[in-house]
């Protein structure tokens, strides 16, 4: 499945549009990352647990869009996008989308 975050794919013609695809998922903050980035804040640095959460939606997310673009007979997924919002206090959503298609390569004259 190719997967690009613009409106094209260089190399290839969209021959059909399946349609919009998403894949979504939703983190709680664990307690042992929370007390760990409050001692992190006190001398700075990057926190890893949270890196590690986030890298793990953003997986997760583009995961379950793939699978319903494959589900449409698409191979490709394209103009891709991530989004984060807050669901409660201590949960986020990580929300992935972009468009199902079609492509096949050009044929070089």
């Amino acid at each position: 499945m190719i997967v690009v975050n613009t409106e094209t794919v260089p190399g290839y013609t969209i021959t059909e549009l399946k349609g919009l695809v998403q894949g979504n998922t939703i983190r709680a903050k664990h307690l042992g990352r929370d007390l760990a980035a409050g001692l992190k804040n006190l001398v700075g640095g990057e926190l890893r647990g949270y890196t590690e959460l986030l890298t793990e939606a953003r997986r997760q997310a583009m995961e379950r869009m793939l699978a319903q673009a494959h589900e449409l007979g698409a191979n490709a997924v394209v103009n891709v996008r991530f989004t984060t919002s807050s669901v409660t206090a201590g949960a986020a959503e990580l929300y992935a989308y972009g468009t199902a298609v079609t492509v096949e390569r050009n044929v070089d004259a």
